[in-house]
């Protein structure tokens, strides 16, 4: 097996986005627009109220889906289709925005440590006009792989090589996404086929990518571009980790963004202007 090397280092830019929230941009940014399928991933963390109270008023999406996976702290989701929820520390949602949705997320806590992480995943042209759909689950329902080396794998989607099951069901074939926590001193090593695109975003403590040819160190706020082989392998020395490994098959789609729609053509992207402004979402 050929252990997959690092083929890009990327640490996040700080802006806002929403009524004023505060967050750090790590895909979706000049150094790095997106990786096939992946389109954004945004990080926000704070203990100031000030810098997440706003948070996101209704706004629309079509064209991809958003996993939210919240470390502390617990946001309110509504939409305009009637669902609501809230999603709590450990906890995660995977929205399908599909065709159209229109909603709004708010922070329920006004002062304490918000901490999160939203990932954006592209779908293909046969899927982008399908009904809206939600996933929700709480830390109890994410299945947790303990393993002999220090690893504990909480899977969110996708399968281990051990056949823990996430319970994120309906997505693209080998999604596979999952939180990674090592202990000092410890390892994994994951077999991972090569016809994926995979990720890995460090945000807590620092981390070793172990490859053939060489060791590299991902600190916190760093996100790393697999190249190609069929494996991976991370190790710790002195720091406990916490990380988002990611991997999926690349879409190989023409990508057209327009604010918060993401299409195949302009046409698409006019088309989906034209319907949120008649109130066709």
């Amino acid at each position: 097996m050929t252990l997959r090397s690092i083929e890009k280092i990327v640490k996040g830019i700080a802006t806002a986005d929403g009524a004023g929230v505060q967050l750090t941009r790590i895909i979706g940014s000049p150094e790095l627009n997106m990786h096939d399928p992946f389109l954004l991933l945004d990080e926000f963390k704070s203990l100031n109220a000030d810098d997440y109270i706003g948070g996101f008023p209704d706004h629309p999406h079509r064209g991809f889906e958003t996993v939210t996976y919240m470390i502390e702290g617990k946001i309110r989701h509504k939409d305009n289709a009637g669902h609501e929820g809230v999603i709590e520390s450990g906890g995660v949602q995977w929205m399908t925005a599909g065709k159209g949705v229109i909603h709004s997320e708010f922070p329920e806590q006004e002062d304490g440590l918000l901490w999160g992480i939203q990932l954006w995943i592209n779908l293909p042209a046969s899927e982008k006009m399908t009904e809206p759909r939600y996933q929700e689950h709480n830390k109890d329902s994410i299945p947790e792989e303990h393993r002999e080396n220090g690893a504990l794998v909480k899977v969110i989607s996708g399968i281990t090589s051990l056949n823990t099951k996430g319970p994120i069901n309906n997505i693209q074939s080998q999604q596979n996404l999952f939180i990674i926590e090592l202990e000092k001193q410890s390892e994994f090593n994951e077999p991972l086929v090569e016809n994926l695109n995979a990720i890995i975003y460090v945000f807590d403590g620092e981390l070793n990518i172990v490859s053939d040819n060489e060791n590299q160190k991902l600190s916190q706020g760093m996100l790393a571009v697999f190249a190609e082989g069929d494996e991976i392998k991370l190790s710790t020395n002195d720091s406990t980790v916490r990380c988002l490994l990611v991997s999926a098959p690349p879409l190989n789609e023409p990508v057209v963004r327009g604010g918060p729609f993401v299409m195949n053509s302009k046409e698409e992207i006019r088309q989906a202007n034209r319907d949120y402004e008649s109130g066709t979402f």
